[in-house]
């Protein structure tokens, strides 16, 4: 009998641990898991877009049951954007965009990844919209033609005018399909393409932009509890119940794009590595200026890779700046050095001109690194021009009209001492030990010289 006691009392404890350690398991199999975190704070660029693909794969991996993006964005580059929604659309888990916290906007590029998420919801004080693209085409100003003929004005402005149509067209397309895809309203979608209209959060649940309005990551989960999603055409129910969110942060890589894509930071490197690499080449062996030019030109090479720059501007600034470097070693007074500045400096604006906030080269590091080339260039001009104006001091030129005296007695030829160096030399007329002698000419490596003057300066 107390062995049966026993053994009871055994299996009680038994079960009471095996409810204690698996009831954390039951709660997390009933709670769905746990939810991945990305932000998108900035412009949306090639960094943006590199971050969040890394994060879509960590969610794959981690079997994550929904992926929340937390979004504030002015805008961006056109080609991230598009990666971005390809991943969106691609994606085997929800994804939530959340724009976020209150002040933040989903403008332009934030718009269409907004409409292509499987849900999209917004904090209070929060704005979408004005998503018409940025024309990325043509020279600062170009759309100017006073000084065009008439006829040249109306074809270049019928040619802009179907190119803006074109450009924007194919964002109404884009967009619209994403709206429809996802059952927003795609007349609003459209309207802020072709108007650059904008919504407020509230305003937006109103017209069907949005599914949601929501304070914060809490209030969003427990808002999407129980909705039903289409992901890859399979329905999907959102169980947001104990689930936990794991906060994925941007690490080195991300970083170091973000930096290095930054047009000012990649205008930077381009420049110190082309003039570091010209100081190595003219100094071989310093080694140190050799290999910071190198590092520095191939990072700013990797940044013009994923950004829109515009190659005939890139192909001014190099000519600008051998042009400068021709002036240097070939002085032209003035000519080459003037037009290298000149080209150097529409290069550097014609770059990179998206329109895109975040995305374009400062005028003010433009005209600072303009006026340092000029700065130089005028250094180095002053320096040319000053030379050319000093008497000759080396070579066989500077022995010409020098004086300096017999060191022996010769009728015809004997030795002088001219510049503290000993001359074979040769006279008409004869010369006495110590007398002054001026040199008249040269004959291969003999003097010829006569009898000096007393008002000539002796070397």
């Amino acid at each position: 009998m107390w062995r049966c006691i026993h053994h009871r009392i055994l299996r009680y404890h038994v079960i009471i641990l095996l409810v204690i350690f698996c009831w954390p398991l039951v709660l997390f199999a009933q709670g769905g898991g746990h939810a991945l975190w990305l932000s998108i704070d900035g412009a949306i660029g090639p960094a943006s877009h590199d971050y969040l693909e890394r994060g879509f794969h960590k969610a794959a991996e981690k079997n994550a049951q929904m992926i929340i993006i937390q979004m504030d964005t002015p805008g961006g580059l056109d080609a991230s954007m598009r990666g971005i929604i390809q991943d969106i659309i691609a994606s085997p888990i929800p994804v939530i965009t959340f724009v976020s916290p209150g002040g933040a906007r989903a403008a332009s590029a934030g718009t269409y990844i907004l409409y292509a998420s499987h849900i999209a919801a917004m904090a209070p004080a929060t704005n979408l919209g004005a998503a018409t693209p940025v024309q990325i085409t043509g020279f600062p100003g170009s759309d100017s033609f006073d000084e065009q003929p008439e006829g040249a004005h109306d074809q270049e402005s019928a040619r802009q005018d179907h190119l803006t149509n074109k450009i924007i067209n194919d964002a109404v397309a884009y967009i619209r399909g994403l709206a429809q895809m996802r059952g927003r309203n795609a007349e609003w979608a459209e309207m802020a393409v072709r108007q650059a209209a904008s919504l407020t959060a509230e305003e937006a649940i109103g017209e069907g932009v949005i599914d949601l309005i929501a304070t914060d990551i809490s209030d969003l989960l427990s808002k999407i509890d129980g909705r039903t999603v289409n992901v890859l055409g399979q329905e999907k129910v959102l169980s947001t119940q104990h689930i936990t969110v794991q906060r994925f942060k941007q690490d080195w890589r991300t970083r170091l794009l973000s930096v290095i894509t930054d047009p000012n930071v990649a205008y930077i490197l381009m420049l110190i590595g082309i003039y570091a690499l010209i100081f190595e080449f003219s100094n071989p062996g310093a080694l140190l200026p050799g290999v910071v030019g190198a590092v520095c030109l191939l990072l700013a090479l990797f940044a013009f890779q994923v950004l829109p720059i515009n190659y005939a501007g890139l192909a001014l600034i190099l000519l600008g700046i051998a042009f400068m470097l021709g002036e240097v070693f070939v002085p032209s007074f003035g000519a080459l050095g003037i037009g290298g500045i000149i080209a150097f400096a529409i290069g550097s604006v014609m770059l990179l001109d998206t329109g895109v906030p975040g995305y374009g080269v400062s005028v003010p590091l433009i005209v600072s690194f303009a006026l340092l080339s000029a700065g130089f260039f005028m250094l180095v001009l002053g320096m040319a021009i000053k030379s050319r104006q000093r008497p000759v001091v080396s070579g066989i030129e500077a022995l010409m009209e020098r004086v300096g005296e017999a060191t022996e007695d010769f009728d015809q030829q004997g030795w002088v001492r001219i510049h503290g160096e000993l001359w074979k030399a040769r006279t008409n007329s004869p010369l006495k030990r110590g007398q002054k002698v001026r040199v008249t000419t040269l004959d291969g490596l003999i003097l010829i010289v006569e009898p000096a003057t007393d008002h000539l300066k002796e070397s």
